[in-house]
């Protein structure tokens, strides 16, 4: 018993350690190295609201997610991915995530900051444009 309950406080001393020395990015400052994190197929086209979604990510999320939302090595991630499909991460997570940030919980990138400047008008263009992006990968 003592054995385990040596390994649960040391394995919360690593994880401890290892969410203290996270840093997350400025939205305001482009990362200085990234690459993508998933390979993506584009749709040949995108609906009015995703269109107008495409315009908002690329204003205010493309800094940290990268282009197209395949993520950023270091930075943040992917949201072209099967962890983001709407029966693990519905609409509402989106929403919430803009509105109040978000605690790291599936990737090693640390929090994710609020987002100020978007209405939920902008986000709901957004999350269509992240869900044509993910039906087009397969992930719906």
């Amino acid at each position: 018993m003592k054995r385990f309950y040596l390994l649960g406080v040391l394995g919360a001393l690593g994880l401890g350690y290892m969410l203290a020395t996270q840093s997350t990015p400025s939205q305001t400052q482009a990362p200085l190295t990234s690459s993508a994190l998933v390979s993506i197929t584009l749709p040949d086209t995108l609906s009015e609201t995703a269109r107008l979604g495409e315009a908002a990510f690329a204003a205010k999320c493309t800094v940290c997610h990268g282009e197209n939302a395949v993520g950023q090595e270091g930075v943040a991630p992917p949201l072209i991915h099967k962890i983001y499909e709407p029966s693990h991460h519905g609409d509402g997570a989106f929403y919430r995530a803009v509105a109040m940030g978000v605690r790291a919980h599936h990737w090693r990138f640390g929090d994710m900051p609020k987002i100020e400047g978007l209405t939920k008008g902008d986000v709901g263009a957004i999350i269509a444009y992240i869900r044509e992006l993910q039906r087009e990968n397969g992930i719906l």
